[in-house]
């Protein structure tokens, strides 16, 4: 048998053979470069600007992957490495099943286009009311298959039976802290420390704490809250995605046709009147950087169930207004859906709607782009 032939000095070994025997590997993670002026904590591994918090949107790092194949060369992540890696708290938990996750109703007909396929889930149930009583403790920070932001699971005493309940969790909370809900009154306990009878900035500075659940009327003025609910003894229906929060204006306390309400200005801008007993959770929704991610490739988006949409320029005249022609046409026709409606809301095509009472002012609207012409005009009126 031959042997090979080796050209170099003794101890010399052929670099061909170790990449021959080196196997191939799955994506690695690849660091993005620091920016400059981002320190590293090494006790507890965190990078944050002198001066900024890390979370901010100044030190946005996410999670990049090395391209061993096209689906990861654009994928990125926000980096959560504190939420759980086990399975939920089953007993909260129901399987997702039926025809009505592809779009049908109880026929069978879409009634809900692009929906249909995805991974297996299961629905955590969550409780937006927030009524037991007493301290929480935060067992551990979870992913959420069917929402955008983080849930924590709290563990609590009633009876000297521990029960679990799951709930939206607030940027920046972890494992091992403990929350508390005023929704069914302020305890006797915290009265007698106040006097019985606490001022208001005395009891704001004893409850007005990341993760907690306080009426409206007890939450200070300029708090960031989410979870906001919309009647009394409601669940919160407002600011329940990741990164959204609202902002408390005033309490309208000298004004008697107001005085049940709290002004509460939403984070597109809008300002609202909400009832003064409502519920609302003290911080802001987590997952901030849920926007800023890239799916990578178009299967992780079918994973997640979502079906592709197709335009209607590229249909047949049949199935949509603006198919059919000789290439890019639709015809010259208005913009509509496939049933025919206007699909742009514009100052023509708008719907006149009933104004709601409680909304104080409503969200800015964009002006659009104008022509020269229409700009001479409207500085000559």
């Amino acid at each position: 048998m031959l042997k090979p032939r080796l050209n170099g000095p003794p101890g010399w070994i052929c670099q061909r053979c170790f990449h021959s025997l080196s196997k191939r590997s799955f994506p690695v993670e690849v660091q993005p470069p620091l920016d400059p002026g981002i320190a590293i904590n090494e006790e507890l591994g965190v990078q944050s600007q002198p001066g900024h918090h890390p979370e901010e949107k100044n030190a946005v790092i996410l999670r990049t992957y090395k391209p061993r194949t096209p689906g990861v060369r654009h994928l990125k992540r926000p980096i959560n490495d504190h939420l759980y890696k086990g399975r939920p708290y089953l007993p909260l938990t129901f399987p997702r099943k039926g025809q009505h996750i592809g779009g049908r109703n109880h026929t069978g007909h879409v009634t809900v286009r692009h929906r249909g396929g995805g991974a297996k889930r299961r629905i955590r149930t969550l409780d937006f009311s927030r009524v037991a009583p007493g301290q929480h403790l935060v067992e551990r920070i979870e992913h959420d298959p069917g929402r955008n932001a983080h849930i924590a699971l709290l563990s609590y005493l009633i009876d000297n039976k521990t029960n679990y309940s799951y709930i939206v969790a607030p940027q920046g909370m972890r494992a091992g802290e403990r929350v508390e809900s005023y929704m069914s009154g302020i305890p006797e306990q915290l009265m007698r420390e106040l006097g019985g009878k606490p001022d208001p900035g005395m009891l704001a500075a004893k409850t007005a704490f990341r993760g907690n659940c306080l009426p409206l009327h007890m939450v200070p003025p300029g708090t960031t809250i989410y979870n906001i609910g919309l009647r009394k003894n409601g669940p919160a229906q407002l600011c329940r995605s990741a990164g959204t929060f609202a902002t408390v204006i005033s309490k309208n306390e000298g004004d008697p046709q107001y005085h049940n309400y709290v002004d509460v200005k939403l984070k597109s801008g809008e300002v609202r009147r909400i009832q003064r007993d409502c519920c609302a959770t003290i911080g802001v929704a987590s997952n901030v950087n849920f926007n800023r991610r890239s799916l990578g490739k178009a299967g992780r988006k079918r994973w997640l169930g979502i079906r592709p949409t197709v335009r209607g320029v590229a249909m047949n005249a049949s199935d949509h207004p603006h198919g059919g022609g000789r290439g890019k046409s639709k015809g010259n026709v208005q913009p509509v859906s496939p049933w025919g409606q206007l699909a742009k809301g514009g100052y023509k095509t708008r719907k006149k709607s009933n104004v709601n009472q409680y909304v104080v002012t409503a969200r800015p609207r964009s002006e659009g782009k104008k022509t020269k012409k229409a700009k001479k005009k409207k500085e000559n009126r």
